[in-house]
C-alpha cells in the first residue's frame, strides 16, 4: 500500500495494516535561513550550522550541515497528513539514526512504514510502532526514526469520522 493520506488527515487504527507504506508528499527544501533560524531558535550554536567559514575551513564536507533535530522535525511533521493526524498522542520516538548528511538546499521527502498493531485495553483505541524515513533529493537515506503512536479507532468518542474537528464560534 502507498499513499500520501488519500484517506483524509491522519487515519483511525483500523485503517492502518503491517507493512503499509505511506510515501509523503511535497517535499521540503531546507534554506540556508531555515538552518540558521532554527539551530538559533534551538539555542544550538555549533558552528558547523551557522558559520560557514569555518564550516569550508575546519569540516570533512567543507560546508555547513543542516541540524538534524530539524531534519527530524520535519520528517516527523510530513508524516502527520498521512500517519499521526488523527493520534491521541505520540507515545515514545525510540530510535532516531542520521544516516547521512544534508546541506542546505537539499530537499527532504519521507515515507512511514508500519511495523506493528494493537489495541489498547479500552476498545476505542489503538497502538501503532512504525518507522519513518528521510531522503533528500538523491534518493539517498539521510535519516530514519521508529516511533510509537496511539491513534483512536473509529468508534472512539471525541475521534470518530462524525467529530467536528473545528470548534464553533459565537
Amino acid at each position: 500500500m502507498s499513499d500520501n493520506g488519500t484517506n483524509g488527515f491522519g487515519r483511525f487504527y483500523e485503517d492502518f495494516e503491517i507493512g503499509a507504506v505511506y510515501r509523503n508528499w511535497p517535499g521540503r527544501t531546507i534554506s540556508e535561513a531555515d538552518d540558521t533560524w532554527f539551530s538559533l531558535l534551538t539555542q544550538n550554536q555549533n558552528p558547523i550550522h551557522i558559520d560557514a567559514n569555518y564550516a569550508e575551513n575546519h569540516t570533512a564536507h567543507g560546508q555547513c550541515l543542516v541540524n538534524g533535530i530539524l531534519v527530524f522535525a520535519i520528517v516527523i511533521g510530513q508524516c502527520v497528513p498521512s500517519v499521526s493526524g488523527r493520534a491521541i498522542a505520540a507515545l515514545e520516538y525510540e530510535k532516531v539514526t542520521h544516516l547521512g548528511p544534508t546541506f542546505h538546499g537539499d530537499t527532504i521527502y519521507s515515507e512511514a512504514v508500519i511495523l506493528d498493531k494493537w489495541e489498547t485495553s479500552k476498545g476505542d483505541r489503538g497502538v501503532i510502532r512504525l518507522d519513518c524515513f528521510g531522503y533528500n533529493q538523491r534518493n539517498e537515506k539521510v535519516l530514519s526514526v521508529r516511533r510509537t503512536l496511539l491513534v483512536p479507532k473509529r468508534n472512539h468518542p471525541t475521534m470518530g469520522e462524525d467529530a467536528e474537528f473545528f470548534p464553533r464560534v459565537g
